[in-house]
């Protein structure tokens, strides 16, 4: 066995206005033969001085691109609200491309392509009060950036950017289920992505290995990530058993 080669390598991508700090506790909480990779959008975590990408599409390309590279083992996907719609359209670019596919992907509090029920919410035209109401009541984003003047005057604009192109966001309607395994998480309190909306994935995939809902909103992991991640590990493994079965077979 190749103890330098980890099992599974994850890629996490952040929701919107958002950046790997949320999930920082993720790596030390997953397997220890994982490699967990906590992505920053530009504009967004280590990467703030970079220019904000404004494109689900464009975003999708950036992280691909920066993906790829890294795929040199079993590695999955998971994307949290806007993360979860990069999750998508980047496994589509890499199965439409023929790449090597994620072994899983994971989809938290993001409504499925084409719901019916999909809710969408234009927040760019909140007043500032109205928005940041509106995320405290979310959870996500820390109270320093909400209660802070100069952090959020700082952040403000990168929250509006993202939460505009996560409402623009238009998958393509014709594509065929995915060829990868998929499971999808959901908060049972969560209003903009509901169990019922996220059921809907269930249609994107060959392999779905179901609907997980946790008790909360939509940042129902935020003060404690365990019970998510234990079911990732319960979710990723068995997927990373079902390829281990092919290839042996």
């Amino acid at each position: 066995m190749d103890h330098s080669r980890p099992a599974l390598r994850v890629f996490v991508l952040h929701h919107a206005g958002g950046s790997h700090l949320l999930y920082r506790d993720w790596p030390a909480e997953l397997p220890i033969t994982w490699d967990v990779r906590l992505l920053d959008a530009p504009g967004h975590g280590h990467l703030l001085d970079l220019p904000l990408i404004t494109d689900v599409g464009r975003l999708a390309d950036y992280f691909l691109r920066r993906i790829m590279p890294e795929a040199t083992c079993p590695y999955a996907l998971f994307g949290h609200s806007m993360g979860a719609a990069l999750t998508y359209e980047i496994t589509r670019r890499i199965v439409d491309q023929g790449l090597p596919s994620p072994v899983w992907v994971g989809v938290s509090a993001q409504p499925a392509p084409r719901s019916a029920e999909r809710v969408s919410e234009d927040r760019e035209e909140l007043s500032d009060a109205e928005l940041r109401t509106r995320l405290r009541q979310m959870g996500g984003t820390p109270d320093e950036v909400l209660d802070d003047a100069d952090l959020w005057s700082m952040f403000a604009p990168i929250i509006r950017a993202d939460l505009g192109m996560a409402a623009n966001w238009r998958p393509a309607t014709d594509a065929g289920p995915l060829p990868v395994a998929l499971s999808a998480y959901a908060g049972g309190d969560d209003h903009s992505a509901s169990p019922l909306l996220m059921k809907g994935w269930e249609e994107h995939t060959e392999h779905f290995l179901g609907l997980r809902v946790f008790d909360g909103g939509h940042f129902y992991f935020a003060d404690d990530p365990r019970p998510l991640l234990r079911q990732i590990t319960q979710d990723a493994t068995t997927a990373l058993a079902a390829l281990d079965a092919t290839r042996s077979g």
